[in-house]
Order: structure tokens, then C-alpha cells, then sequence
């Protein structure tokens, strides 16, 4: 997945958002037929990598399509829109593969996902992606295989603290059955993330029409004292109400640092590279996530689960102080430079 959004982002504009995203649906129909022949282990963890990986590509180019979409003046209330979409999704979808399993069998979830492919791919028909303008030396240098045109280095300093924060993010992803358990809250944190994504929905629209008509100081700095409350009421829990306010703390805090961050990151990069703007802030997100249960399962045996939350809880804040020098001081700073000039 890296790998695709680091190579979509630098060919989108080169090849063209419309043909990417068919070849990313088709192939994924495709794909997804492979799945009912399937008889052993290996070749279903062959197959289901190759559908990773096509639609990896299709989801990499909507992403990127849908921001050059937004105009400039509302990039914070068009992402949190858009990314409203991915939390329903991974809310509902879950919920409806239980249903099918309880109605009939794995083949029937393979049959809805092969005709939700089909759906997907004449949908796209009517989709227009709007093509990026580039000047003959933009294009030229887009071609180019260096580093700057895989990566856009603009967002890195936003960006990388998005992958901070993504590992913190982690730490209830991947511990919280684990610490519920032995605190004796199963039940309670099974509702934990409805609460949590509950939140984001009723949050996010609002929030990005605040980012974009007062800044996004007034939607960071909030978020980040609510994510660190959340994990800090996480660390103390006792009982399922306090599990619930920490889920609906951290949704209001992590679910709304993802929208904005994302939005303070495209408005850094030019027009024709917010492709590669988009392509760096997931690459970021979805190393944070991936690496974070690695890091912080070794930390486990000698913090225990709520000393790490609560350590966690620190690292946000330290987020905090590392957003302040890399964005406000920067931006001001860059401000007075301007006026100088």
C-alpha cells in the first residue's frame, strides 16, 4: 500500500485520474472472482494481496481526485465530507458481512462484493475527475525519477506528526481488547469505537468549516487536549461509562487532528502537486498505524496498559509543542518575511 500511494501521487497527473481509477475497479472485479475458486491458505493470501494492491490504486486516486476537487477556501469542510465516507464504510461494513454470515455463508460476502465491484465501476462513469493543469516544465519534472517527485517535502514537518500521532492512535486499535480484558470491560469497549466514530460524524462537519473560516488553531489545539484527555480517562478506567468518554474524548481529539492535518497539508503544496501532498499525509498515517503495534506491544511488558496510555497522553502533548514551532511560529514567521519583502 506504501508503495501505491508513493507511485499514484507522482503518476496521477501523468496519466491521467480517470484511467488510473478504471484500471484500479476493473481489476478489482476481477480480483475479486479469484476469491471463490480459492482451496488453500496460500494462494487466499496471494490473492487477497494482489486485491490489496488494485485497490489500493483505485482508493489512492479517489483520495487524490476528490482533494483536487475542493476548492482552496474549503479544503477543511470538503475533507472532513469525504472522510465521513471512509468512517461509514468502515462502520457498516463489518456490520453487513456479520449479517451475511448469519444469513448464509462466505460465498454470499464474496458475491456482494463482486457485485458492489460492478456497482463501483459504473458509478465511475459518471465520476469526472478534473485534470490538473501543468506547465511543459512541470510535466517534465514530474517525469523525472528523483525523490521530490514521490514525496512532496512541504508537508513533511505536518505530516510526519500525523505519524506520531497514528502510532498514539494505534495503541487503542491494537491494545484495547487486550487492556478491556484485564480490567474487566469487554462489553463496554465493544461500543468504544461506535462512540468513537459517532463523534467524528457529528464533529467533523463542523469543525472544517471552522478550519476554514477561522484557521485551524482553533480546531488543533482543542483536538489535541481532548486526544490526550481521552487517553488519559482511557489509562484511568474503571467502569464502562469512563471507557465510553474516553472513545467519544478521543474521536473529537485523533478524528478531527486526521481531517485538519490533512487540510493544513494541501494548502502548503501547489496545485499541481497535491497529488503528492495527499499520497505523503497517508503514506505517514498508515506507517504511523502500522508500526505503532510493534513499538509500543514491546513497551507493554514493562509499562503495563495504563502507564502506556498515560504515556501516550504525553506524546500527544508533546504533539502539541511540536505543531506550534512547525506550523503557527513557521507560518507567522513566513508571514513577516512577506511583508518585509
Amino acid at each position: 500500500m506504501y508503495l501505491l500511494r508513493l507511485f499514484t501521487g507522482k503518476y496521477l497527473n501523468i496519466i491521467g485520474g480517470k484511467k488510473l481509477l478504471y484500471i484500479g475497479l476493473v481489476l478489482s472485479f476481477f480480483v475479486s472472482l479469484l476469491f471463490f475458486p480459492i482451496e488453500n491458505l496460500n494462494f487466499l493470501i496471494f490473492v487477497r494481496f494482489v486485491h490489496g494492491v488494485v485497490m489500493g490504486i483505485a482508493l489512492s486516486v479517489m483520495q487524490i481526485s476528490v482533494m483536487n476537487m475542493i476548492p482552496v477556501k474549503r479544503q477543511g469542510e470538503g475533507i472532513s465530507y469525504y472522510s465521513l465516507s471512509l468512517i461509514l464504510a468502515t462502520a457498516i461494513g463489518p456490520f453487513i458481512g456479520v449479517f451475511i454470515m448469519q444469513l448464509g455463508n462466505m460465498s454470499m460476502i464474496f458475491i456482494v462484493c463482486t457485485l458492489l465491484s460492478i456497482i463501483c465501476i459504473l458509478l465511475s462513469l459518471f465520476v469526472s475527475i478534473p485534470k490538473v493543469e501543468m506547465t511543459s516544465e512541470q510535466r517534465q519534472e514530474m517525469r523525472e525519477f528523483k525523490l521530490k517527485n514521490f514525496i512532496e517535502k512541504r508537508v513533511l514537518p505536518i505530516t510526519s506528526m500525523v505519524g506520531i500521532l497514528s502510532i498514539c492512535y494505534s495503541g487503542i486499535l491494537s491494545f484495547l481488547a487486550s487492556y478491556s480484558m484485564e480490567i474487566h470491560l469487554l462489553s463496554a469497549a465493544s461500543y468504544f469505537f461506535i462512540v468513537y466514530s459517532v463523534c467524528i460524524l457529528i464533529s467533523r462537519p463542523f469543525t472544517g468549516r471552522i478550519l476554514d473560516s477561522k484557521g485551524a488553531n482553533i480546531v488543533m489545539f482543542p483536538a489535541f487536549i481532548l486526544f490526550s484527555a481521552g487517553l488519559i480517562i482511557l489509562s484511568q478506567a474503571d467502569h464502562g461509562i469512563t471507557l465510553l468518554i474516553a472513545g467519544a474524548l478521543a474521536g473529537l481529539g485523533f478524528g478531527n487532528l486526521q481531517s485538519a492535518t490533512q487540510a493544513i497539508a494541501l494548502k502548503r503544496a501547489p496545485s499541481h502537486r497535491v497529488g503528492l501532498a495527499t499520497s505523503t499525509f497517508w503514506i505517514c498515517y498508515d506507517l504511523g498505524i502500522g508500526i505503532g503495534p510493534f513499538l509500543l506491544g514491546s513497551l507493554v511488558p514493562f509499562l503495563g496498559y495504563r502507564n502506556l496510555y498515560l504515556t501516550l497522553a504525553l506524546v500527544v502533548m508533546a504533539c502539541t509543542c511540536l505543531y506550534y514551532f512547525l506550523h503557527v511560529k513557521q507560518k507567522a514567521f513566513n508571514k513577516q518575511i512577506t511583508k518585509v519583502s
